[in-house]
């Protein structure tokens, strides 16, 4: 298994917060986040056990729910719903998405 496997599940840990917060405050946001979040989770680990082009679009769909998870930090940042996440966090995200980003070329 990919060492991000493990890196997008501590990822999860440190956006539980923002989930609950979202959960309470913006039904529709905290769907999307959620089901990105997954996303992110199980294509990694489906794409683990693929060969070739199949194992490529698995992280190809990781890596854009990664970046859609980015997205949505951003916003609800932006919107004031949320504080950042911290900064080891940030480089949780920046590290799944620069290792999907290779894994698709």
């Amino acid at each position: 298994m990919l060492n991000i496997y493990e890196v997008s599940l501590s990822l999860v840990e440190d956006l539980n917060p923002l989930l609950d917060r979202l959960e309470r405050r913006n039904a529709k946001l905290y769907d999307q986040l959620e089901r990105a979040l997954s996303s992110v989770v199980l294509n990694i680990a489906e794409g683990c056990g693929q060969y070739a082009g199949h194992r490529r679009e698995r992280y190809r769909t990781a890596l854009g729910s990664a970046r859609e998870v980015r997205a949505i930090h951003d916003y609800v940042v932006r919107r004031r719903i949320h504080a950042p996440l911290s900064a080891e966090a940030i480089d949780k995200l920046a590290r799944i998405i620069g290792t999907l980003v290779k894994l698709t070329r």
